[in-house]
Parts: structure tokens; sequence; C-alpha cells
């Protein structure tokens, strides 16, 4: 078996001194996906390892890998992704897949952030209330999406306008706006819950616009894809891959 110094070395800075029992068990398996993963793709690009690590824990979180999450956590902690960071993805994920799909993500969370001594709850993010959320939302739709957002909450056929409203106030309102994370990094692991849960190009599409419209550039989010590739496969990958191309075309005067 060969797995390469600089896998081990990246392995070693995520996991220290834990051995993995798939060695013993799978080690053909383990050598060229530790090699790929942990050499191959972390040395593809500049991206720095909180950004890789926040999007890889939002892809996780996108596709369903709950286990992976539990193992990947502790590595992004290692990374310097805060408590707070952490929080702040888990509780969007719900705007984008549902508390269906997020809440064992919460509870896997909260057990290993308790576990290494992390107090919950953690110090409140919020900057809106229930009166302020709906306009605080639709300006943070402004702000990335450009001013044809404006007032989108009133806009749409009669029987659906309450779904716009919800965007605006619940989507946007309820978690863009709060503190923890920025707007760049707010749309880049929006992206990545888009691309890793697959059957939301369109939505994807324009998130990758809104990404680039605020500085996460093509180059950017072609890396952000990169890093997430072994977690969720090619397919999904290239669509996102397509999504991007599309948005950048679209971008163009």
């Amino acid at each position: 078996m060969s797995i390469t110094e600089a896998s081990k070395q990246y392995h070693e800075r995520m996991f220290p001194g834990e051995h993995s029992k798939f060695l013993e068990t799978d080690p053909e398996f383990i050598e060229r996906f530790d090699n790929f993963a942990f050499d191959e793709v972390v040395n593809q690009d500049d991206l720095d390892d909180r950004a890789r690590m926040m999007a890889i824990l939002a892809t996780l979180l996108g596709c369903q890998g709950i286990d992976e999450f539990k193992a990947m956590l502790p590595a992004a902690l290692n990374f310097g992704v805060t408590p707070v960071e952490v929080k702040e993805i888990v509780y969007q994920a719900a705007a984008y897949l549902g508390i269906g799909r997020v809440f064992p993500f919460l509870q896997a969370a909260n057990d290993i952030l308790t576990a290494r001594g992390v107090k919950l709850p953690l110090e409140g993010q919020a900057t809106t209330t229930m009166e302020t959320r709906l306009e605080a939302g639709n300006q943070a739709q402004v702000d990335i999406f450009g001013e044809g957002m404006r007032n989108f909450q009133d806009s749409g056929p009669e029987e659906s306008r309450h779904i716009n409203k919800w965007l605006a106030d619940n989507c946007f309102g309820d978690y863009y706006t709060r503190k923890g994370l920025n707007y760049r990094q707010r749309e880049m692991i929006t992206f990545c819950f888009l691309a890793a849960q697959g059957g939301c190009e369109p939505q994807l599409t324009s998130h990758a616009a809104g990404n680039m419209r605020i500085g996460n550039d093509k180059a950017f989010l072609i890396k952000i894809i990169s890093q997430c590739l072994p977690n969720i496969g090619y397919p999904r990958s290239l669509n996102a891959l397509r999504c991007v191309n599309e948005a950048a075309a679209q971008q163009k005067p």
C-alpha cells in the first residue's frame, strides 16, 4: 500500500493520532481514496482550509452524509472553523433542505460540540425581530441578487405570493441577516447545499450568479466544486459546473 506523504500529513492534521480501521479492512480502496481526496484534490488549488471545511460541511448536509459529517466536523474544528460558524451552517441548511433532513445534523453538531467542552447554547447571532425580518430579508435579497429583487415579497400570483414572502422574511430575514457568517460565506454554503442535493439546477444557477455578484467568482466556485467532489461524486459536480458556466455566460455584456 502506497499512501502519499502529503495525504498522510493532511490526514494527521484533520485527525491527529487517529488510525483508520479501513486501512486494515479496505487497504486498496483507502490508498486510492485518501491519495485522491487528501492529496490530489486538496493540492489542486489554493483554497484555504477553513473555506474548504465549511464547504465540505455544507456539502455533507446537502447530500445527507450524516456519518461523514460526524467524522469531518472535528476536523473542521481542528482547522479553525468556529462553533458559531458550524451552527450557522446547520441553521441555514434548514431553509434549503428542510428540518426533516437537517435535524440529525443539528443533533450531531450539538453532541460533538458538547463533547469538546463547548457550552450550549452559543451566544445569540440574530439581528432581526419578527417585526423587522421581512424588510431586512428583502434588503439581503437586493444586496446579493440586485435591485430587481426589491419588494420581491409582493410579486407573483396572489395564491402563491405568501411563498415569496416566506423567502424574504424566513429564508433571508431569519438566516442571512444573522451574524457569524458574511454574505459571501452564506452564498457559498447555499451553493453547496443545492449542488449536493441535486435536482435544484435552476436555483443552483441563480445562486451561482448571486455568488459571482458579491465576489465569489467563477474560479472560486470551481474550487468549491473541486473540493466537494469526493463527497458528492462526479454527476452532481458536473451538474454544478454546468450551472456555474451558465451563470457566468449570463453575466457577460
